[in-house]
């Protein structure tokens, strides 16, 4: 989750990428008047995670919410995180070890994502978009298109300027942070070829949430999903 940045040129990305991770896990925090293992669970209760599921969270930051997420796939489940800023992926790695649990994080961009066509049942996207302009977001939304199992879902959350709702950002600070309009949420991952299956206020100040799901794969009259082949 990426709640303010700096420019940055790391791994060519155009966006703008956080570096500062300890300081980065405080103003979490702060900003969530505390309330950040709420967010995390209603984010994971959303994308239904489900035990022995591949998971993969894009634009991971320090890792919170890859670490919670593969408590909920279990030791058959796998997680990976990836971020463009090589200090979160030091901090998520840390936090990973601390914590005593099994998550592969590695330094990569959203819109080049490092993995094989179909490889996930679930994507996550919190609070990242919003910092890739309008290229490399749509490739980003196409890359999750592409390591997406058939079947498999896409859950990307994050700021919905318009709305009439109080931010859950200090005042000073809300302006700085960019925004996605819902509808062009909706639309980023439509375009992409993935169906919307719902979407809404995440219940967290001016947060939106897009939850899109794959298509299955037909062959003859037989559908398979989720990768899963007779």
């Amino acid at each position: 989750m990426t709640i303010a940045a700096a420019d940055a040129n790391a791994l060519n990305t155009t966006g703008r990428v956080v570096h500062w991770a300890l300081r980065y896990d405080l103003l979490v925090w702060f900003v969530s008047l505390g309330r950040e293992k709420v967010f995390r669970e209603k984010t994971l209760d959303l994308v239904k995670l489900k035990p022995s599921e591949s998971v993969l969270d894009v634009g991971c930051g320090t890792g919170t919410l890859a670490i919670a997420g593969k408590r909920r796939v279990g030791a058959a489940g796998s997680v990976q995180g990836i971020d463009a800023s090589a200090e979160m992926i030091a901090r998520a790695k840390k936090k990973a070890r601390n914590s005593g649990v099994d998550v592969f994080f590695q330094n990569a961009l959203a819109e080049a994502l490092p993995f094989p066509a179909g490889q996930f049942d679930a994507v996550l996207s919190t609070v990242m978009l919003h910092h890739l302009p309008r290229k490399p977001r749509q490739q980003c939304a196409s890359e999750i298109r592409r390591v997406l199992k058939p079947g498999g879902r896409v859950l990307a959350v994050d700021f919905a300027g318009g709305t009439t709702q109080r931010t859950w950002l200090p005042k000073h600070f809300h302006g700085r942070h960019g925004r996605v309009v819902p509808k062009d949420l909706i639309a980023l991952f439509t375009d992409a070829g993935l169906r919307l299956v719902d979407n809404g206020p995440l219940g967290f100040g001016d947060m939106h949430y897009v939850l899109a799901e794959a298509p299955t794969a037909a062959v003859g009259n037989v559908i398979f999903t989720n990768g899963t082949n007779p």
